[in-house]
């Protein structure tokens, strides 16, 4: 199994939009306007997202995929 990092965005997110804005591939979403939501099949784990929240909110993730 390889391993692939992807953004998780935690319990404290402001929903603020920063992280949509640096996406380079469309991953994250606001959801409702209370959370950002990240699509984990788009998500390529550059980190951009998590340099650019201003609530420190969101990890890189690792997650076992098939080779």
């Amino acid at each position: 199994m390889a391993s692939k990092r992807y953004a998780a965005v935690g319990e404290h997110c402001v929903a603020c939009g920063c992280c949509v804005k640096v996406c380079p591939l469309s991953a994250i979403s606001v959801w409702r306007g209370v959370v950002a939501r990240v699509d984990r099949e788009k998500c390529v784990g550059c980190g951009k997202c998590a340099r650019e929240c201003p609530a420190g909110t969101i990890e890189l993730m690792d997650r076992e995929v098939e080779a």
